[in-house]
C-alpha cells in the first residue's frame, strides 16, 4: 500500500466513522443516559466488532454476496428490523438517575454483534475493501482493519462524550424523553439511504 493510498485511507476511516450513523447516535444516547465508564463496552464492541467485521469482508464475505445476491437482500431487512427495534429501545428508554433497573447500556458483544446488521458499517467495510485494497491480498485487508481499528474508537468516543455532556442539560425528564425521541427518530432517519439508495 503506497502512503498516499494509506492516507487517503485514514482520512475515509476518520469520516466514515466520526459521521452521525446508527453506531454514533446510539453512543450519543447511551452516554446521556448511562453516561461515559457505562457505556465503555459499547464503545470497544462497536471498535473491535467492526474491525473484525471488516477482516471477515476482506477475507472473502463479499464473494458470498457475489455468488448468492439474495443473502444481501435478507441482511438488508434483518438490519432495517433491527435499526427499528433499537430507535424503539432509544425512544423509550427511561431516565437513569433513581432508576438502576429502568435500562442497561449495549453489552460488548451486542455491540460487536449490531455492526453485522448495520447498513452504514457493512457500506464502510465493503468500500474499504474495494477502494483501499488494489491488491486484494490478505496483507492489505489487514492494513485496512488496523487503520479503522486505530481511527474508529477515538471518533466513536466523541459521541459518547457528547451525550454525557448533553445529560448536564437533560436532567428534567420532559428534555431527556425529548432527546431519546429525537435520537430514535435520526436513528430511523438514517435508513433513508438503504430504503431509497
Amino acid at each position: 500500500m503506497t502512503h498516499e493510498l494509506l492516507l487517503a485511507l485514514v482520512a475515509f476511516a476518520f469520516v466514515s466513522s466520526i459521521t452521525p450513523g446508527p453506531n454514533n447516535l446510539m453512543l450519543m444516547a447511551s452516554g446521556a443516559n448511562f453516561g461515559f465508564r457505562r457505556t465503555i463496552p459499547h464503545m470497544l464492541g462497536i471498535g473491535l466488532g467492526f474491525t473484525f467485521m471488516v477482516l471477515l469482508v476482506g477475507a472473502g464475505l463479499v464473494q458470498v454476496f457475489d455468488a448468492v445476491p439474495v443473502s444481501y437482500q435478507i441482511l438488508k431487512v434483518v438490519s432495517v428490523a433491527y435499526l427499528l427495534y433499537l430507535a424503539w429501545k432509544i425512544a423509550n428508554a427511561a431516565p437513569v438517575k433513581g432508576q438502576e433497573d429502568a435500562g442497561t447500556p449495549m453489552t460488548f458483544l451486542q455491540a460487536a454483534a449490531f455492526q453485522w446488521v448495520n447498513p452504514k458499517a457493512w457500506t464502510m467495510a465493503l468500500t474499504a475493501i474495494t477502494a483501499y485494497t488494489p491488491s486484494q491480498n490478505l496483507g492489505a485487508v489487514v492494513i485496512v482493519a488496523l487503520v479503522f481499528g486505530a481511527v474508529n474508537l477515538p471518533s466513536v468516543s466523541t459521541w459518547t462524550v457528547l451525550g454525557q455532556q448533553m445529560a448536564r442539560i437533560l436532567t428534567n425528564p420532559r428534555r431527556l424523553i425529548l432527546f431519546n425521541w429525537t435520537m430514535a427518530l435520526l436513528l430511523v432517519a438514517s435508513l433513508y439511504p438503504v430504503l431509497f439508495p
